[in-house]
């Protein structure tokens, strides 16, 4: 579904990724994960065609991702980012079915699909007519997600869609996505920062760091046959604990 090789991107000197090769199998859920600027989020960029890469390719379905066949390979990739990225200005409603009604769906069959999504996605039928600024943090990702999910994209690309979220909204919408990425089988490319979001989404992890891919696999292979010292380290920082405070006198 997804195939990128040799691609790479620098921002003036800065080397923002490396020559790169990854291939994301279909219907299947690929993880990148790494510290922050290890390249990540700019890989998945590249994916979706919003930066062009300096070398390499990316192609979708076969089909080369250029300038020119950007915008119609976008239509078939759903695209969620940390804040959920909604029109402050338009209900949730129109938020999700504004790609629908650009491409001149008929009135029904955009009413139907997004009684679809808001089954899918558990969100209130209520909600629907609400500006963002009047949703939970919780109920603006589902709106985001069904935003995404509108025109029935094969792909699934995810920026960090929780990260923003406080901890048991964020465990709420992990069991949620998971469930809807078992049920609709999509290809799906989700970004991290946390280890144990990555294992439980993940079929495979990409760990990232400084603009290259260091290890893919499961948790077990990365935590069993790490393929160099980062990688342990990694794992490390994000198993540690904080310490008990220590008592004064």
């Amino acid at each position: 579904m997804l195939e990128l090789s040799g691609v790479s991107k620098k921002y003036g000197q800065a080397t923002a990724l490396h020559p790169t090769d990854l291939t994301v199998p279909v219907g299947r859920t690929t993880v990148l994960i790494g510290p922050s600027g290890c390249g990540k989020s700019t890989l998945l960029r590249l994916m979706i065609g919003l930066i062009q890469p300096d070398t390499g390719s990316v192609r979708i379905d076969g089909t080369p991702m250029t300038p020119e066949t950007a915008l119609d390979l976008r239509r078939r990739m759903g695209y969620v980012i940390q804040d959920g990225g909604l029109f402050p200005h338009l209900t949730a409603r129109h938020n999700v079915t504004l790609m629908a009604r650009h491409l001149g769906w008929s009135a029904k069959r955009t009413e139907a699909r997004l009684d679809e999504l808001a089954d899918l996605t558990q969100f209130p039928r209520d909600g629907l007519d609400r500006y963002p600024v009047q949703l939970s943090g919780g109920q603006r990702q589902r709106v985001s997600l069904m935003r995404a999910l509108m025109l029935d994209p094969g792909v699934l690309l995810l920026d960090e869609p929780l990260g923003a979220l406080d901890p048991m909204i964020r465990a709420d919408l992990q069991d949620d996505l998971a469930r809807v990425f078992k049920l609709l089988a999509k290809t799906v490319v989700l970004v991290t920062h946390d280890l144990q979001e990555a294992d439980f989404f993940a079929d495979t992890i990409a760990l990232m760091n400084e603009g290259r891919v260091v290890q893919r696999g499961n948790l077990s292979q990365l935590s069993n046959a790490p393929a160099n010292e980062f990688v342990t380290r990694f794992l490390n920082a994000q198993h540690a604990r904080p310490t008990a405070p220590r008592e004064t006198s």
